[in-house]
């Protein structure tokens, strides 16, 4: 009776599959040992792929993960979480090429935050553990013993380089970040895992992108450029003050989810990304109690306090377009973002050069006209243009 009931689910496992099997690559696949497998899934990334037959006679699951275009200085892994979708706690089987050119599998338990990969047992029972490894494509076999009632597991796959014959660690971005999802070993379903730290990392990155890296850039051309204009004063004051303040509130909140982020992920750093975002936040709010101690425009050390305000505003506008692509380059997202954030950037470049030549034109004019009206002094409007901040 056992034997029939497996077999009748086997069989509808297979009927569920039937009609998402034409867009599989998997199921056209034949093992050299000539085994078969009830169903198969599409790995979205790292290009990998799952087979496995699952007997809820005694909850065992009989897998193989392979991985084709893996080179001989690459290791790959596949792995259950028990407590859930992330890398850590995972129960991991990790196959490379050794010295000898023949392939090596083994067990070991991500329990660290910064896992050595060595070799341990797992939470769970292994047997029929093997490998193979066959015109660049490495595989993975096992039979593996599962609790009763886990019917769906939270599957982790990688991939990642060799050295001394040692596994190294894996990137932490880009598809290796997004190489889990959940398996429903029954149905064949599978659903691709929410990564609240990548979404924590996302919200980190527009935050800064639009405080530090859009809008303090935009408070600058706004002091620099429509001051000239006799019909935007005081407008542009005020308008410099808003884009500053505002960039510097965001810009505080990016921060604080960025050093949160940072204390969570204590194996990785970015340390480049970490330090300069740590001086703009000091710089940041050095400018921005400074406001207390401005001198009046007519203070005899007004203008050392414009040269520090100006400098300072400046370096923290380059630190903070930096960083803003230091942090694309850590979380590589879509190329659109970077082009988007690219495109905005010399858009701003463009209009400030833009500004800086009409701008130009009218003092130089201006001068010119007071110079023919006063030629024993100085404007006094034009001293007021250029000093006030």
């Amino acid at each position: 009776m056992e034997a029939k009931l497996q077999s009748f689910l086997n069989a509808l496992l297979l009927f569920s599959l039937c009609l998402s099997a034409a867009g599989q690559t998997c199921t056209n696949h034949n093992f050299a040992s000539n085994e078969v497998f009830a169903a198969c899934v599409d790995h979205p990334v790292l290009n990998s792929f799952l087979h496995w037959t699952y007997h809820p006679s005694n909850t065992t699951l009989r897998m193989a993960f392979r991985r084709p275009s893996t080179s001989p200085n690459q290791w790959i892994a596949w792995a259950i979480n028990p407590n859930g979708l992330a890398m850590f706690g995972s129960q991991a089987l990790i196959a490379y090429r050794n010295s000898s050119g023949l392939p090596h599998v083994y067990t070991s338990s991500i329990d660290l935050p910064s896992p050595t990969m060595q070799q341990s047992r797992l939470s769970f029972e292994v047997s029929q553990l093997s490998a193979t490894y066959s015109n660049n494509e490495m595989t993975i076999f096992a039979t593996i013993s599962l609790p009763p009632r886990m019917t769906t597991v939270n599957q982790v796959w990688q991939e990642g380089p060799m050295a001394q014959g040692s596994p190294l660690p894996h990137a932490f971005t880009g598809d290796n970040r997004r190489s889990l999802a959940t398996l429903d070993l029954l149905t064949g379903s599978t659903t691709a895992a929410v990564d609240s730290v990548l979404r924590r990392r996302n919200i980190h990155g527009v935050l800064n992108a639009v405080s530090w890296g859009t809008l303090m850039p935009m408070g600058a051309i706004f002091a620099r450029y429509l001051k000239v204009f006799k019909a935007a004063d005081p407008a542009w004051f005020y308008l410099h003050v808003a884009c500053q303040t505002s960039a510097y509130a965001v810009g505080v909140a990016g921060w604080a989810t960025g050093i949160k982020l940072g204390g969570e992920s204590a194996a990785v750093q970015y340390n480049t990304h970490r330090n300069i975002g740590i001086a703009l936040f000091v710089l940041g709010s050095v400018q921005v109690f400074a406001l207390l101690l401005r001198p009046k425009k007519d203070h005899k050390y007004r203008i050392y306090w414009n040269i520090y305000h100006h400098s300072m505003g400046y370096s923290v506008i380059i630190m903070s377009i930096i960083n803003v692509f230091e942090g694309l380059k850590i979380l590589s997202p879509d190329n659109k973002w970077r082009r988007a954030y690219s495109g905005v950037i010399i858009l701003l470049g463009a209009v400030a050069l833009v500004l800086e030549a009409i701008t130009w034109f009218i003092v130089i004019k201006r001068r010119r006209s007071n110079s023919n009206k006063f030629p024993h002094n100085i404007s006094t409007h034009t001293a007021k243009v250029e000093n006030r901040v």
